[in-house]
């Protein structure tokens, strides 16, 4: 029997996986899918609006609402996520959780967030830094001008003018391809052969002091590919984050899902947990449907992070009525006016999810805890609008680290 079974395979799934089966726990990780981190842009948001754009995000956390998560986790909490996972990754993500820095999006936007992908650090804004950004005539996702052109037209946190301007190549990923993605062009370059093509067509083009923004794609295996086209062009290179699915993120989750394996964990993917088996206040089992059954998965504990709406794990029915969709567990947030008029960051529907306390033990909005031996981490937590406050990283890797060190307490 394992010792422990983790429901859902994002951030926080893989991260509380990990930290159980480091410490020794017997961790099996069930999953439908390949989790949420592959929609990510591969940075590390803890905060950034609240509603307006938070500069020192740990500091800001203490002032969320008081139903927020980050309340309930404190600030001790999300540094201790955000130190794990950089313990994980090492250099591979560069920052500080007090202090939010700003990157530039593909429409030419200013973005918040506080641990970056090395691949990225040269585009933090800064003063007097001089951009070109570079796009191809195959890519649809990325125009150059445009985000150049935006950019252009604000200033850098100390008010400092920001300048950029844009090339358009006409080089496919694959020859003869009219179109491709970014999935394409990162396999490409993760070829030393297309890189030194590439940079012989863009360092002519290049002027004295510009940093140089490809779309997020500068290689989807091959560790080195953004530190050997910084080489070949002799310019500091970073990547702008596209639409999902996104390299970064990609890359984010086979590292975590990598160390996973190497920690021990199992993985079962490829269906949905459908059932569970409880006596009392304590969950046995959980069933996931394979192909013709359920087969069940028992354990002393369970973290569930499955995520929320997206994932399916919170659903609303025709009559407005919200559930959790695997163990009914009782919801915060909900009342009478879940769907207003307003715009979708306002929405209370989006605040709805599983109440925890302290330890991350599933509790009902009473504080009486349903199954004593069940943890939740991640976008199931209700209180947060992660996608309008840029907060949903710091909430999983807060969460994930301290139900995991709950469970080894014997909490």
């Amino acid at each position: 029997m394992a010792n422990t079974v983790v429901i859902g395979a994002g951030l926080s799934g893989l991260v509380a996986a990990i930290r159980l089966a480091r410490a020794g726990r017997g961790v099996t990780l069930l999953t439908k899918g390949i989790g949420g981190l592959p929609l990510s842009q591969g940075t590390v948001d803890i905060l950034g609006y609240a509603p307006d754009r938070v500069e020192t995000p740990i500091q800001a956390s203490a002032s969320m609402p008081e139903a927020h998560p980050y309340r309930v986790l404190g600030p001790a909490a999300i540094a201790a996520g955000v130190a794990y996972v950089q313990e994980l990754l090492g250099d591979r993500l560069v920052g500080s959780p007090e202090r939010n820095v700003l990157l530039p999006t593909a429409v030419g936007s200013l973005r918040p967030t506080c641990l970056v992908p090395t691949s990225m650090t040269a585009g933090v804004v800064t003063g007097g830094i001089r951009y070109v950004l570079v796009g191809f005539r195959q890519l649809k996702d990325f125009y150059p001008l445009l985000c150049a052109g935006n950019l252009e037209r604000q200033t850098t946190p100390d008010g400092q003018p920001i300048h950029a301007r844009g090339i358009i190549l006409d080089m496919p990923a694959v020859e003869d391809m009219a179109d491709s993605n970014a999935i394409g062009y990162a396999r490409s370059l993760d070829n030393p052969a297309y890189r030194i093509k590439l940079a012989a067509v863009i360092k002519p083009m290049l002027e004295d002091g510009e940093v140089v923004g490809f779309p997020a794609m500068v290689g989807e295996h091959d560790a080195s590919a953004h530190r050997h086209l910084e080489q070949l062009l002799d310019h500091p290179v970073f990547e702008v984050p596209l639409p999902p699915p996104g390299v970064p993120g990609m890359r984010l989750n086979a590292l975590l899902t990598g160390l996973a394996k190497e920690a021990g964990v199992r993985i079962v993917a490829g269906a949905r947990v459908v059932t569970f088996e409880s006596d009392g206040d304590r969950i046995l089992s959980v069933g996931q449907a394979t192909a013709g059954r359920i087969r069940q998965y028992a354990a002393d504990t369970f973290v569930y992070a499955p995520g929320g709406f997206e994932s399916g794990a919170l659903n609303m029915d025709s009559y407005g009525t919200v559930t959790e969709t695997l163990f009914d567990l009782p919801l915060h947030g909900l009342g009478p006016d879940l769907i207003t008029a307003g715009e979708p960051a306002d929405q209370a529907l989006f605040r709805v999810g599983v109440g925890v306390d302290k330890e991350m033990r599933v509790v009902d909005p009473a504080g009486n805890a349903p199954y004593s031996n069940l943890y939740a981490a991640g976008g199931i937590l209700a209180g947060a609008i992660r996608w309008s406050e840029k907060s949903g990283d710091g909430i999983a890797l807060a969460s994930a680290v301290t139900a995991a060190d709950s469970i080894l307490k014997g909490a």
